[in-house]
């Protein structure tokens, strides 16, 4: 389950932006531990949204999934790394009032070994790409 840094929570009552960081590999391979995410506080979230939430049963530990389903109770979250679990199947619909914010862009800093010309060029064009709802997400929850 991925831990986010706490930056998340600093600053959001007056910016409608935040950050945090990815860590622990719940959501490969959408995201890896490592990438910076720009978060989006409040605001509408839909099936398939990447968002931020507090753990239900640890509230100062902020997790990263993917919004699956609108359930009685809050809304059914799942990694998209279906073996590493940490998502609703433990903890369950998680409340309305736990979601911090959708993500919207991804940045992916480079890697010690991207030397090369052609390495850091790759790198340069893929680093920082906007996070797409994926509305498919729902599938993964029907097949368990």
């Amino acid at each position: 389950m991925p831990e986010l840094s706490q930056d998340a929570e600093r600053g959001r009552a007056d910016q409608p932006f935040g950050w945090v960081e990815v860590t622990g590999p719940s959501m490969v391979p959408t995201l890896y531990h490592g990438d910076w995410l720009v978060v989006r506080h409040g605001g509408r979230i839909r099936p398939g949204d990447i968002v931020v939430l507090r753990h239900p049963f640890q509230q100062d530990l902020l997790v990263v999934k993917r919004a699956a389903e609108r359930r009685q109770g809050g809304w059914w979250v799942l990694g998209d790394n279906a073996y590493a679990g940490g998502d609703s199947t433990d903890y369950g619909p998680v409340p309305d009032e736990l979601i911090l914010g959708k993500v919207r862009f991804r940045f992916r800093p480079r890697r010690p070994d991207q030397r090369s010309p052609l390495a850091v060029l790759r790198w340069a064009l893929s680093a920082t790409r906007p996070v797409l709802p994926d509305r498919s997400a729902s599938r993964r929850l029907r097949a368990r």
